[in-house]
């Protein structure tokens, strides 16, 4: 057997493979999962305006980051896995709570201190968004029971062995949160 012949039939096995993967196997898989689940098929994608024309704000399954002291924060994203021992983690952790202290959260939920190792998580725990309240209130004008409100429509769970304990929907919360108009601001409005 030549070389040319090897390469022939490596080629060979490598288009009968790829067919039976890419053809075969996943392009029936992918039709089923529209049919079956569209929304989930095309990522769970949360639009501004309902429709297929609405802008694209985010995903229901990937966290967003928000820079503005007017949005519920989520968990800081996308640091590495360092042990519990680690000088550099404490340093974070350190980092991350004169932050929140220095925005009236003397003691932060420890998902706004510590990173997420996934950094793809859409939500916070109840303590965390709570906690988050007040200087949320501060920045809106809005009373803090009308933000209760607004979070407890964004809970979810604990859901079977999704989460151990409830937890907020940080983009639905932050979009529901851009939707509330603030007092004054509708005899503002033309």
């Amino acid at each position: 057997m030549t070389w040319l012949s090897s390469l022939v039939r490596g080629l060979r096995a490598t288009a009968v493979l790829w067919l039976l993967t890419v053809v075969v196997i996943t392009l029936p898989m992918l039709v089923v999962a529209r049919l079956v689940a569209p929304d989930q098929a095309e990522g769970s994608l949360i639009r501004r305006a309902p429709g297929a024309n609405g802008e694209v704000v985010g995903s229901r399954l990937i966290g967003q980051p928000f820079q503005s002291s007017r949005y519920l924060q989520s968990r800081p994203a996308g640091a590495p896995n360092l042990a519990p021992s680690n000088p550099e983690l404490r340093q974070r952790v350190a980092t991350a709570s004169t932050r929140w202290q220095g925005l009236g959260i003397a003691n932060p939920a420890a998902d706004l201190l510590q990173d997420s190792a996934s950094g793809v998580d859409p939500h916070i725990s109840l303590a965390a968004a709570k906690a988050q309240l007040p200087a949320l209130a501060q920045q809106r004008a809005l009373p803090v029971a009308t933000l209760e409100k607004l979070l407890r429509a964004h809970q979810q769970g604990p859901l079977g062995g999704q989460s151990i304990e409830t937890v907020v929907d940080v983009l639905g919360f932050n979009l529901a949160l851009d939707q509330l108009q603030t007092p004054g601001a509708a005899s503002a409005q033309p």
